[in-house]
């Protein structure tokens, strides 16, 4: 990560949300913390940023996924629709994993349980910075089990040739085009070629929708 950044925290507890805004603001690649504690809040601060003289740029939101009246789903829909540029990490409890693949379907392009340690949350944010996805562990897991029984009996066929397999496979293990052509010894072109050939067979349109693509047709395991 080359810049540093700025942040939006979105969450309606405020003891949660000034704690990890404190603990952010040690970190030296941030530039500026903006907190919301509802998705209102969130989406008219953003307005006022576009509007301003200044123009200020969010490059990545922490956001509650239930939040009273718009909720992290919707939120998200409405922030890409505004800037399509933000990445989006959802916040998340164990019990929300009926939300996870609406979250991503949203676009979302990582995730976060809330009892994370900073750590994670600190590579979450360069991850998404770099290009990639993040998912903690726990949220992966939960969404393999749930594609995993509502997809048992559903078999597709999308074309898709063993070397975009292989590159797909890379994807979902977190790998950025470059260290994708470092691996396999071809150029970052083809491999940026390749990555779109993927997400125009499997009509997605970002990594994180491409993972559970990868996860729901078998194309990975974790």
């Amino acid at each position: 990560m080359t810049k540093n950044i700025n942040i939006y925290l979105v969450d309606d507890h405020s003891l949660f949300r000034e704690g990890l805004s404190f603990l952010l603001s040690k970190l030296n690649f941030i530039d500026n913390i903006y907190e919301a504690s509802s998705g209102e809040d969130f989406i008219e601060g953003l307005k006022e940023f576009q509007s301003s003289a200044n123009h200020v740029k969010i490059d990545v939101v922490l956001i509650d996924i239930r939040m009273q009246g718009i909720s992290g789903i919707e939120a998200t829909k409405i922030a890409l629709s505004m800037d399509q540029d933000i990445k989006i990490i959802a916040l998340s409890m164990y019990s929300e994993e009926s939300y996870y693949i609406s979250m991503i379907d949203a676009g979302a392009v990582g995730f976060l349980l809330k009892n994370s340690n900073f750590n994670q949350v600190k590579k979450a944010i360069i991850d998404v910075c770099d290009g990639k996805n993040y998912f903690a562990e726990e949220v992966l897991q939960s969404i393999v089990k749930s594609i995993s029984r509502r997809e048992a009996n559903n078999v597709h066929n999308y074309d898709i040739s063993e070397r975009e397999s292989q590159i797909l496979s890379y994807i979902c293990s977190g790998l950025s085009n470059s260290s994708i052509a470092d691996e396999l010894s071809i150029s970052k072109r083809t491999v940026d070629k390749h990555r779109e050939n993927l997400l125009m067979k499997s009509n997605t349109k970002n990594t994180a929708q491409l993972v559970v693509f990868a996860i729901k047709n078998g194309y990975y395991k974790v």
